[in-house]
């Protein structure tokens, strides 16, 4: 092989390498939220460093036996149940989707689906933009959202959260890291917004931010009185926005 046909191959796998370093560096550039799929801000919202899903299901159902009328002899524990909502003979399953409201990445989220459904005017654009950006410097805020195909499900599950409040929850709902726990310290049934039940705590514990940069995980928990529990855990190292800690 001639040295110029060397030099030549040589320069051809040098140029194919550059472009092959330059493609992903390119493709890392983070994409505008304002820009973002419904799919994508759907993401943000269920599976995500902010946003974690907790999937109950009630097998009790799923097999079939015939529906009869309890007051007779022959009858099922859940004959009741069938007759005044009907027989379901199937698993269902109650999703309790908890969110870090107080993050900005699932405000964005949230204000982007609204952007892409309702088609805002540019008014209240620059009003929800505002809001997606504001950054929360005093309180950790956290939503709870309950999706089911079943309304009976869902009328049980929202009547648990719409009739707590924050003195029934404050003893049962903490958020913990390192073995340490900051309690509730106020609770929001769900409003108009569509948002969820909100849950404040305090961010600062002994002039000190609770959730740090060092810690692995941070763990919500709450139980509403009838038993309906949600526990789900976050990892704090993946909770960055812009190269900074972001909850």
């Amino acid at each position: 092989m001639s040295k110029r046909v060397f030099a030549l191959i040589a320069c051809a796998v040098l140029l194919c390498s550059s472009l092959v370093l330059a493609g992903p560096t390119k493709q890392k550039q983070e994409k505008p939220w304002t820009e973002w799929t419904q799919k994508e801000a759907e993401k943000v919202l269920s599976s995500s460093p902010w946003a974690q899903t907790q999937v109950d299901t009630d097998t009790s159902e799923m097999f079939f036996s015939p529906t009869s009328d309890p007051n007779r002899v022959r009858s099922t524990a859940n004959d009741g149940s069938r007759l005044e909502g009907g027989a379901r003979n199937q698993a269902v399953n109650v999703k309790f989707i908890v969110r870090f409201f107080s993050a900005r990445p699932v405000r964005r989220a949230l204000v982007r689906m609204m952007e892409l459904k309702q088609k805002p005017d540019a008014q209240m654009t620059e009003r929800l933009h505002a809001f997606a950006d504001l950054k929360t410097n005093e309180s950790i805020i956290l939503t709870l959202s309950v999706e089911t195909t079943d309304q009976r499900y869902a009328g049980i599950a929202m009547q648990a959260l719409n009739s707590a409040t924050t003195a029934t929850l404050k003893n049962e709902t903490f958020l913990e890291r390192d073995g340490k726990r900051v309690f509730l310290h106020e609770y929001i049934p769900p409003g108009k917004d569509g948002f969820g039940a909100r849950f404040i705590f305090l961010r600062f514990v002994d002039e000190q931010p609770f959730i740090k940069d060092k810690i692995g995980e941070v763990r919500f928990s709450t139980k509403y009185p009838g038993g309906l529990k949600v526990d789900r855990r976050f990892k704090v190292t993946e909770m960055t926005l812009d190269g900074e800690l972001e909850y």
